[in-house]
């Protein structure tokens, strides 16, 4: 397989492996470079710092970087050929797994006629730095008491000797602080070997490094890909993708103390629950693992603001933004709650999941945090009591912009203004109404009609709001926001595709809405630009003015599904999407999160944006929200319906998916183009769709 491989700070190569609580950042030949952001990581802290393999005091030469998964790389390299001599005959193979910890095997090949004598040095350091330190460059923790204890080498932390890395290696090393060596001769056509071993150490314990030979994360992987629903298409670089797609969200789950699954939100600088990160990337992951939607919400629950907190932005019923160990600890950390979408995008995730068949005593369990989440849209959310949803920062720590485009610079209206705040965001207003709506079905299915109406007249009547506020009639398309002097920011975004994802965009406006997205100054080719090359603000290298954000592109593409009986929504789906596998074809399978805004017709390739995360929960699972929206996917497991629709691309060939769990249901779905079968749906079930049919039926299936 090619390796993968994403650009981490200066455009440097950097081959990133991560799983759960650990990921390591190296370059293509298995080295860590000192003074970089380079890295192994555990638990938001650097143990180790520097990572370098010598042979004779020289580095070797690249051949290739082999990445199976996630969790393990092996990197191919040649031992350069004494001068003189026209070939080498040394192959060296570094065979790298990480788990809680780093497992590193390193093998040398002689592929000549004569036994060959080599000396091999391991350089390392540890600096136990932060991980915001790490990302912001703002250089080391400080230097690590360093100690010999036979074949280990221990580091521990100057500023808290509980914590430290155990590196310790196999075949009769030579080891001195800071680097552990071999003397060895190889016979012809034979080969050496030794195993390296590092192990992080939390308040005085040792943790357990796990590899591929190991119990661990190769256990969770599997357990994963057992359980996981089976994706494939007779396209085979659509397949490539989906497979690439399963292995990152297995690598990107994490489970907690009580075995609750959820999803960070990417390496390598977010290796840990994100409010809204986390609660997208399980929408879109429901059709590979409904459970883990369930996860993710039962973990956010458990952080639910309580309580009023400046500092950390805490407020009664609102959900968490980020939550980290911090301050370069393995064990102490805390929450930040600045996010003005995450709060109802639990809403809406909680009533999807119950669509999808997670367990009505499960559903019942978060109501509380559910309503409790509602009550803080009505009142902490807005803030000025006119109906809308806005934020603010409580002090100058906190982030200046709260929604899903949280950089400095990402609202500005269409000639470059930055806007003041309290802003409220056009997405936001649809994520609150499509919470309302969300909640209001629950309250309906459990017989609380009251409350049911009460929410619908509330949903609608922010929709007529929402239309008569943020229309700029002027542009014909709406204000990406209103600012503190409810003026419309009226830059054209990406975010109008949220806002049909959501359903609060009439359908009177939505044919003109669509035809804003489709223009050259919107799509680039390989996906939606955050920001209309025509506004003054526009960059293609902008973090979020101007780039494509795949997650974002995925959900352009679900709202635009579903205005499917509007004029011109289905052909620019297609196109966005056939757009967004040929660029995550052009990164190995992998779409990382995002990358620049350059046209298609510019460079004929998805150029990457430097500091990018990959793998990126939310992008990782873009391609299955896409295969959802063109499918027309949408189970109803309470009342026993599924409604398809499929409308795919060509080019993707006959898409199969298998064991798709639906509740106590398990079916197989088979479609291309426009026709659909579907095996295994029980006899008291109503399949909805033009295009499809139920090929096998099978007994109905009990209440669970």
């Amino acid at each position: 397989m090619n390796s993968i491989v994403s650009r981490v700070g200066g455009g440097q190569a950097t081959v990133t492996l991560v799983e759960a609580n650990t990921f390591c950042l190296s370059d293509q030949l298995g080295d860590i470079h000192p003074g970089t952001a380079q890295g192994l990581f555990y638990r938001d802290t650097r143990v180790i710092s520097r990572w370098q393999l010598r042979v004779e005091g020289h580095h070797a030469d690249q051949l290739t970087v082999l990445t199976p998964d996630a969790l393990e790389a092996q990197f191919v390299l040649r031992v350069p050929p004494r001068p003189g001599v026209a070939d080498s005959t040394l192959l060296l193979v570094r065979g790298r797994a990480i788990g809680e910890g780093l497992t590193e095997t390193i093998t040398v090949h002689n592929l000549g006629h004569e036994d060959t004598a080599l000396r091999l040095t391991l350089h390392a350091e540890a600096d136990f730095a932060d991980l915001f330190a790490v990302r912001e460059e703002r250089g080391h923790h400080g230097a690590a008491e360093v100690a010999v204890a036979g074949a280990e080498l221990r580091f521990t932390d100057h500023s808290d000797h509980g914590r430290g890395v155990i590196v310790e290696a196999t075949d009769d090393p030579v080891v001195l602080p800071g680097a552990i060596s071999w003397r060895i001769v190889v016979p012809a056509h034979g080969r050496w070997n030794t195993r390296v071993v590092v192990q992080p150490v939390a308040g005085h314990r040792r943790i357990q490094a796990t590899g591929p030979d190991h119990d661990g994360p190769r256990d969770r992987m599997q357990a994963w890909h057992a359980t996981a629903t089976g994706l494939t298409s007779t396209n085979p670089l659509l397949s490539y993708v989906f497979r690439q797609t399963e292995s990152d969200l297995g690598a990107l789950r994490i489970d907690d103390d009580e075995r609750t699954a959820y999803v960070a939100a990417g390496a390598p600088w977010f290796m840990r629950l994100f409010g809204r990160d986390s609660l997208l990337t399980s929408w879109m992951a429901l059709p590979l693992d409904s459970a883990l939607g369930v996860g993710t919400l039962a973990r956010l629950a458990k952080l639910q603001g309580t309580t009023v907190n400046p500092i950390t932005e805490e407020e009664p019923g609102r959900i968490v933004h980020e939550m980290r160990r911090g301050c370069a600890g393995f064990e102490h950390g805390g929450a930040y709650y600045g996010s003005v979408d995450a709060t109802p995008l639990f809403v809406m995730l909680l009533a999807e999941c119950r669509r999808w068949g997670a367990p009505e005593s499960e559903i019942s369990e978060l109501l509380p945090a559910a309503d409790a989440a509602l009550d803080w849209i009505d009142h902490f959310g807005d803030c000025d009591g006119d109906g809308f949803v806005e934020y603010r920062r409580k002090t100058d720590r906190g982030l200046a912009n709260q929604g899903w485009k949280d950089s400095g610079d990402a609202i500005t209206d269409a000639a470059g203004r930055a806007a003041d705040a309290p802003i409220a965001l056009c997405e936001v207003q649809g994520y609150a109404y499509a919470a309302r709506l969300a909640r209001a079905e629950i309250a309906r299915a459990g017989g609380d009609l009251s409350r049911a109406e009460r929410l619908t007249e509330r949903a609608a009547e922010l929709k007529e709001n929402f239309d008569q506020a943020f229309w700029a009639p002027e542009h014909g398309w709406y204000a990406l926001a209103l600012d503190q002097g409810k003026r419309r920011v009226d830059a054209l975004t990406s975010n109008l595709g949220h806002c049909l994802w959501t359903g609060i965009v009439p359908d009177e406006r939505a044919e003109e809405v669509i035809a804003r997205l489709a223009g050259e100054d919107m799509d680039s080719g390989f996906g939606l630009r955050t920001l209309s090359s025509r506004m003054r603000a526009y960059n293609p290298m902008g973090y979020h003015s101007g780039s494509v954000w795949p997650h974002d592109t995925a959900l352009a593409v679900a709202g635009l599904m579903r205005y499917r009986h509007v004029p011109g929504a289905c052909e620019l789906a297609g196109r966005l999407a056939e757009g967004l596998i040929a660029a995550a074809v052009h990164f190995h399978g992998r779409l990382p999160e995002l990358f620049c805004g350059f046209g298609r017709d510019q460079f004929g390739a998805p150029v990457p944006y430097p500091t990018s995360c990959s793998p990126q929960a939310w992008a990782s699972a873009a391609p299955l929200l896409l295969v959802r929206a063109m499918l027309g996917l949408a189970p109803d497991v309470p009342n026993r319906t599924l409604d398809v629709a499929p409308l795919l691309p060509r080019r993707w060939g006959r898409l199969a998916l298998t064991d798709l769990r639906l509740g106590p249901v398990t079916v197989e779905i088979e479609a291309e183009g426009d026709t659909m079968q579907v095996r295994g749906l029980p006899a008291d079930w109503t399949l909805n769709g033009e295009g499809s049919e139920v090929a096998e039926r099978v007994p109905a299936v009990a209440d669970a």
